[in-house]
């Protein structure tokens, strides 16, 4: 593909993408470049500068769409976290207790969040208990 920046008869200035020099020659000699304010077909290429690409600008875009993406993903996990934060029921200390109760029916099914151990955990899923840990985030600590 090729992007070109171009101006009509009239001094409206748009740019268009074409899958080759050939291909915009060839749509232009038939009239289908038309200007998008106007719809005038007398359609011209303007001065571009060119796009040059170098290792190090393409590190960069690499690197910027790597911050962006795990920018994205923490505003969603955050997201995540406060939902589930703003529906459950912190029990603390009593979140062993409080999943078995309800796990076997002895309390009202609701979410829980709170504390456990490492080896609570392994025995709260070894029983069948479904749990999983919240994620600390790094403005939680701060």
């Amino acid at each position: 593909m090729i992007r070109y920046e171009l101006s009509c008869d009239n001094g409206h200035a748009f740019e268009g993408w074409f899958g080759s020099a050939d291909d915009f020659d060839r749509q232009q000699e038939m009239a289908l470049v038309s200007c998008p304010t106007c719809g005038s077909t007398h359609v011209a290429k303007r001065l571009m500068a060119p796009s040059v690409s170098t290792a190090r600008k393409k590190e960069r875009r690499q690197e910027l769409a790597v911050q962006t993406g795990q920018r994205e993903m923490m505003m969603k996990l955050r997201e995540i976290v406060s939902t589930i934060r703003a529906n459950s029921e912190d029990v603390g200390e009593r979140f062993p207790e409080e999943a078995r109760k309800i796990h076997y029916g002895e309390a009202e099914q609701r979410g829980l969040i709170g504390r456990a151990s490492a080896e609570d955990v392994r025995d709260l899923l070894e029983e069948g208990v479904d749990v999983a840990p919240l994620p600390i985030l790094p403005d939680d600590t701060n």
